[in-house]
């Protein structure tokens, strides 16, 4: 959400909506009717809060994949650094298939991007399309070699 001074604003959660954000990390099947009660509202109620939570951009209710299931065998964080327009080059990356996750950062690298390829020759030829995106100038490959945890479900503060 976009405040009228360029910045973003965050959008106000009471304690409704983080309830029902809580239940739905748990379980992001439950249906309007089982997450109600467990939050005192009606089904009808429920889903205006949750319609409402994901219209506003504060939560998505996704399918989070296995990508060594799905034969992604390449998994890496890259870490690359940047000289120039930083945000033209995060431009090119994000509209890239393969770029599963993209953040400007600070410190060591402008930039991290989580990688994912089917092949070690996907995963080559994907990297080095970024290497040359005018403006990359290094890279540091860190590939995944097991999953040790994933979570999504942080909840709300």
């Amino acid at each position: 959400m976009r405040s009228s001074n360029g910045g973003t604003s965050r959008p106000q959660l009471d304690e409704l909506d983080k309830s029902i954000i809580r239940h739905l990390q748990e379980d992001g099947r439950m249906s309007y009717a089982d997450l109600g009660p467990l939050v005192n509202l009606s089904p009808a109620a429920t889903r205006q809060r949750v319609l409402h939570l994901i219209e506003s951009g504060v939560m998505q209710i996704v399918a989070v994949t296995d990508p060594i299931a799905l034969g992604f065998e390449i998994q890496a964080m890259v870490g690359f650094r940047v000289v120039g327009d930083l945000d033209r080059v995060a431009e090119k990356m994000r509209d890239m298939a393969a770029v599963d996750y993209l953040v400007i950062t600070t410190g060591r690298f402008d930039l991290l991007a989580e990688i994912v390829a089917s092949s070690p020759e996907e995963f080559l030829e994907t990297l080095n399309i970024i290497r040359s995106i005018d403006g990359v100038q290094s890279s540091e490959v860190f590939t995944y070699l097991r999953l040790e945890k994933q979570s999504y479900d942080w909840g709300v503060r």
